[in-house]
This record gives C-alpha cells, structure tokens and sequence, in this order.
C-alpha cells in the first residue's frame, strides 16, 4: 500500500514516521524546499519519547509525485490546503482515499472539490508534534485519530483505515459522529492556539495563570453555541475540563502548540481564520455572540502584522 503525506511538517512527519516505522511505503509530500532537502539527503530525524532516531523515508515536492497512491493524508496548514490539493490532483485517482485530519471547521467543503466524496474520510487527532527546524521533528505524549466516511459507502475503507492506523501505534478509532469530535478538538485548538501565542507560552505556562479557567470557559461555550445551532450537542463541562487538562505539566502541557509554533518560532501566518475566526463567522451566521472568539482572531491577526509574518 503506497501511503502519501500531503503536508509534512510536525504532524505529518510524525503520521509518517510512525506509518513507514510499521512496514508501510510512505512518501512526505511538502512544499519547504530546506525541509525536502533535509530529509533526503540526511532523513527525517528527531526524538521520539526521548529516543533519537533516523528514519529514510523518501520526501517531494507536489508536482515531483507521479505514481499511484492508495492513500492520501492531509496535514496542511488550513489556508494551504486548496493550494496543496490543486498540486496533487494528478495523483488523485478514482480510487485514491483522502483522510483529512486538519485543525479547524469546514474544510470538507474544500476536499469536496477535488476527491470524490465516497473516498473522503474526515477525522481529528490529538497526537501532538513539534518541529525542530528541517528534517528534525520532536515527538512525546500519546494520542488517537477518530475518522468517519463523508459517504455511507465509504463505511469499510474507514474502518480499514483505522485499522492501519492502530497497526501504527497511532490508535486509530472509527466514529459514527465525527463532527462532535471535531468540534470537542477544535475547543483544544480555540483555546490553546490563540491563548498561547498571545501569551507566548505553552499549555502548562497558561494554565497556571489566575485567568486561565475563566478565558477557556468563555471560548468552550462560544465553540459550544455556534456547535449547538448546527445541530452538535458538546457535554461543556467535560470539554472545558479536557481542554484544561492540556495545561497538566505531568502530561502534555509542555507542548508549544502549532499556532505558536508558527507565528512565534517560524514568522508564519497562523490558522487563527479556520478556528476562531471560523466559530466568529459562523456566529453572525447564526444570530449569536461570541466576543471572545472574535477578539482573540484580531488580536492574533495584529500579532501577525506587527511581527511581519509570512
């Protein structure tokens, strides 16, 4: 089975890693022409619970990619995921599964356009990665990935998909409601990302504050409103009590999470549109308020521009 990571940084050189270390052909897929380089010429190196490690596994560039490919994982940032799938559509076949498992709200709409939709599979993780700097990822703490089929027909390609991934140690899990745990994940990233780069912080930095309870308490129901017009009912206090069990210092809290990672270690342009900026638009849609949501997207954005991002 030849497996492609379309979008290799942190998370998708971890899914890799973890993919090609269980037997698997994989080949990372990314547009960073000093992490492409780095990763051919040296391997993709990093720590793996502590452990280093070098792992050979072939990377290109989009266009580079002619042969068949079974299996299509989607870890691009949000804003480059139209970019990224424009550039792979030649290897997209018929038969050719995409499982996207991007932070965010709404990217379906946007894999629609390019897969049929009885081979696209929608999911989230809570796998967490760091990247070093080319070629070199940190990898600690555990985690899963829940995936649902966007089709009904799609039903036993998800299910064998979990199934490669649990064979991988990433602990892949089939759901019947995907959207919920895309949402209960998307609380993770509405509060951690944008609080911690404001901050300039990791998790257990921000959950030691005064404040901290009280501002992931806002956005949890914020997220939990706009979730609850489409029909989503999330178990708030269960979600607040997770996402605050992300600043545990004993576990994962000393994780930086990507948004500061990319803003604040890389200059990059953040995902702070498809969380809550997504949750702030969705809003208006629906009549309500969500003024945390919204001012926290503006704060982000301004951040971006006072540092010059790219």
């Amino acid at each position: 089975m030849k497996i492609a990571i379309a979008g290799s940084g942190a998370m998708g050189s971890r899914f890799g890693f973890m993919l090609h270390r269980a037997g698997n052909d994989v080949i990372l897929i990314d547009k960073w022409p000093a992490h492409v380089e780095a990763i051919n010429r040296d391997g993709l190196k990093g720590d793996f619970n502590g452990e280093d490690f070098v792992e050979k596994i072939p990377a290109s560039f989009p266009e580079d990619v002619h042969e068949h490919i079974d299996i299509v994982f989607l870890f691009t940032k949000a804003m480059q995921l139209d970019d990224m799938l424009q550039s792979i559509q030649p290897i997209l076949s018929q038969d050719t599964q995409v499982v996207c498992l991007l932070n965010g709200l709404g990217h379906e709409d946007t894999v629609e356009k390019y897969v049929p939709k009885k081979n696209i599979h929608m999911g989230n993780t809570i796998w967490t990665a760091g990247l070093v700097g080319p070629g070199h990822i940190h990898l600690h703490g555990n985690g899963s990935v829940e995936l649902e089929n966007v089709e009904p027909e799609g039903e036993e390609k998800a299910k064998e998909i979990c199934q490669l991934l649990t064979d991988a140690g990433l602990n892949g899990k089939y759901s019947d409601n995907v959207k919920l745990a895309i949402y209960r994940k998307a609380c993770v990233n509405g509060t951690m990302n944008g609080l911690c780069t404001m901050l300039d912080s990791n998790m257990a930095q921000l959950g030691a504050t005064s404040t901290a309870r009280e501002m992931i308490t806002t956005i949890v129901n914020e997220f939990a409103d706009v979730a609850e017009a489409e029909g989503i009912i999330l178990d708030r206090p269960e979600v607040i009590e997770h996402c605050i069990s992300c600043t545990d210092p004993t576990t994962i809290g000393e994780h930086y999470p990507s948004m500061h990672q990319d803003l604040i270690q890389s200059n990059r342009l953040t995902e702070i549109d498809y969380i809550n900026g997504a949750i702030a638009r969705k809003a208006e849609k629906y009549g309500l308020y969500t003024p945390y949501c919204k001012f926290l997207t503006e704060l982000v954005h301004a951040r971006e521009q006072v540092l010059g991002a790219k």
